[in-house]
């Protein structure tokens, strides 16, 4: 059985798709960019304040399930350039302070909306 979450403390969708789906205990949360949810505009002052927004999307939709970061097992990061890892790992990092989920961290030639990255989740109930 599978259940939509769906907030509006995140960005909706820009495609065919929802920002989470519950299956079982499991939360697979959609890929987040830094579209800030109130204006709909994106949040791209720099890497870090980028991050930083794509995380609080990432919150949001793990709040509507009643889930946290601590929740989270897995992650993918996205980036436009590897030269930014270090930003994002950083920023990253004080989301996730403790028993860290499994990760990986690719560059891709280009994102949505030509952002520099984007983060997706999976996170287990109970």
């Amino acid at each position: 059985m599978k259940q939509i979450i769906k907030t509006s403390n995140a960005p909706a969708p820009i495609g065919p798709y929802n920002q989470a789906v519950m299956a079982g205990n499991f939360l697979f949360v959609s890929g987040q960019i830094a579209i800030n949810p109130e204006s709909g505009e994106l949040n791209l002052v720099n890497i870090e304040e980028e991050t930083h927004q794509v995380m609080r999307n990432l919150k949001a939709v793990l709040l509507e399930a009643g889930l946290g970061f601590e929740h989270v097992v897995k992650t993918t990061i996205f980036l436009s350039d590897m030269g930014t890892f270090a930003q994002v790992n950083e920023i990253y990092g004080q989301y996730f302070t403790e028993n860290f989920p499994a990760r990986e961290t690719v560059q891709v030639s280009v994102l949505p909306k030509n952002v520099n990255v984007e983060i997706s989740v999976i996170a287990v109930k109970g």
